[in-house]
């Protein structure tokens, strides 16, 4: 399996191995980073149950390993991980890669975006790259050629793009923390 998880990695899985690049960490942190009034939570949300399932999945995985126990303020002591050599390298190579797939620029783009800026990572060619898959997604759609219920996807797929690609100048033009 360690081979295979790397290529089966859900949003949460991912978001869990990014966090771990910052710092070794428990699943309560990280849990408490993606709650509803954590600092990602306006992006992904991820209940505790969700966090220990996806360490154990990174895991089994060889992308993190336990390091030690870390004494808890009133329950029992709380196991720490880090990202593996192996974790480190998937997550960084996740974290610059656009998504391929409109659906995922609501969730994944923004996670990429946020834990680049959090880890101090130039934003510039992600963001170029990204530009460059929404650009080629909404050169391929052809409305005139489509009619009825397929017709509807298409001009929503062209909103969303045009929404990508409006997002990423804005980021640009604002210069949000497009290096650090």
């Amino acid at each position: 399996m360690k081979g295979e998880a790397n290529q089966k990695l859900s949003t949460t899985d991912w978001a869990v191995l990014a966090a771990l690049l910052e710092q070794p960490s428990h699943g309560f942190r990280i849990a408490a980073l993606f709650a509803p009034e954590g600092e990602l939570g306006e992006i992904w949300r991820i209940q505790r149950t969700q966090v220990y399932r996806a360490l154990e999945h990174l895991e089994a995985g060889g992308l993190v390993e336990a390091v030690r126990q870390e004494e808890g303020d009133a329950g029992p002591p709380r196991t720490l991980f880090a990202a593996t050599s192996s974790g480190q390298t998937s997550a960084l190579r996740w974290l610059h890669t656009p998504v391929t797939q409109l659906r995922y620029g609501r969730s994944d783009l923004r996670l990429k975006i946020a834990f680049l800026m959090r880890l101090g990572y130039d934003l510039t060619p992600l963001l170029e790259a990204q530009k460059g898959v929404f650009s080629e997604i909404l050169d391929n759609l052809q409305p005139q050629r489509a009619e009825g219920i397929h017709l509807v996807s298409v001009l929503w797929r062209m909103e969303m793009a045009k929404a990508g690609l409006r997002f990423i100048e804005q980021l640009q033009a604002r210069n949000v923390a497009l290096s650090k």
